[in-house]
């Protein structure tokens, strides 16, 4: 499942809450996920994955402070 990813922006967050942004999904395998980000490439052991999102559309923020 995770091949259909492969080439993608995506996010991954780890089993202990934090996670890794803004990065490109290049190659998974079995035990492991191959992340590069503009800084540095990431191999991720599967078993340290929660999930993992496909960021499709950017959000909006909110507008702050007072209008007229």
């Amino acid at each position: 499942m995770l091949e259909a990813l492969q080439g993608k922006e995506v996010t991954i967050y780890f089993v202990d809450g934090s996670n890794a942004r803004k990065g490109i999904l290049e190659t998974v395998t079995e035990k492991f996920i191959k992340y590069r980000t503009e800084f540095e490439e990431l191999y991720i052991p599967i078993t340290s994955v929660c999930s993992i999102t496909l960021d499709t559309k950017g959000r909006e923020r909110a507008r702050v402070g007072f209008t007229q």
